[in-house]
């Protein structure tokens, strides 16, 4: 919710979670458009700009039911792989203006879909390929806010050829470093949030340290995160200065860093 609350989607932009799973991200962008039909047009423009792709059968059901029960007639929710498409067969009208996705952790493709991207880019590891694929599908000024977990950050390699890319493709304007436990029981690595830009350069990178709230150490089933949380972060998004939570990197500075974007605050 915050990470569609920050993205502001409008009525008329497109809308894709590539990796969709219950279709989180895609009703929490429906919600947030619906204050903004006012007619049976609108209505028509809304369901034809949300898009999802996911690749297992039930929660792929389960998402296509999601949609309905927000008021979809027919949900626009593929079943299948968009890893599985040669990334040169991606052209200009497969791009969308909005791309919000938590793309799986620590997974595995099947041998032969790396072989799809470019060379320089090629790895069996699902996220680094799906990170590759979001920025390939956004229009230029796109925008996209995708949680990844601290591995991405610190990776070499293919990570770091995929991070130059990223730098130099979009603007990483913000990452927010989320604590221990926010996916709990599910996992409890530390992950952060992307926030990007596509068609300029990154000039620097804010980042935001997300505090747990008095009292708590960590996460769980029974204290997870709440959406008032983020309002620190809301509060200071507009109007960006440094304090105790937030720091930002020059690009010269993490072009020393050798892309490493695993950057505490001094």
């Amino acid at each position: 919710q915050f990470m569609t609350d920050i993205l502001d989607p409008q009525l008329g932009e497109s809308v894709l979670d590539p990796a969709c799973g219950t279709g989180g991200f895609l009703t929490c962008s429906i919600e947030h458009l619906r204050p903004q039909v006012n007619s049976v047009a609108d209505r028509e423009i809304l369901q034809t700009s949300i898009q999802g792709v996911e690749k297992k059968p039930m929660p792929h059901l389960l998402c296509t039911t999601n949609l309905m029960l927000h008021g979809f007639d027919l949900p626009a929710v593929r079943r299948g792989n968009y890893l599985s498409k040669p990334y040169a067969d991606w052209s200009a009208n497969d791009r969308v203006d909005i791309i919000l996705s938590n793309p799986p952790f620590g997974g595995v493709e099947e041998d032969g879909t790396e072989t799809n991207f470019p060379t320089k880019f090629r790895t069996k590891e699902t996220l680094d390929l799906f990170l590759v694929l979001i920025m390939r599908l956004l229009k230029k000024n796109g925008r996209a806010a995708v949680v990844v977990p601290d591995g991405i950050l610190f990776g070499e390699g293919v990570k770091t050829r995929i991070k130059e890319e990223l730098i130099n493709s979009c603007n990483l304007h913000t990452i927010v470093r989320l604590p221990h436990g926010v996916f709990n029981p599910y996992t409890g690595i530390k992950t952060n949030l992307l926030f990007f830009k596509k068609g300029s350069p990154t000039k620097e990178i804010w980042y935001f340290e997300h505090p747990y709230p008095d009292g708590f150490k960590n996460y769980n089933k029974t204290n997870p995160i709440e959406l008032k949380e983020f309002d620190l972060e809301k509060g200071w998004w507009d109007n960006r200065k440094e304090n105790k939570y937030a720091w930002k990197i020059s690009i010269e500075d993490i072009k020393k860093r050798e892309y490493n974007l695993d950057i505490n605050q001094l």
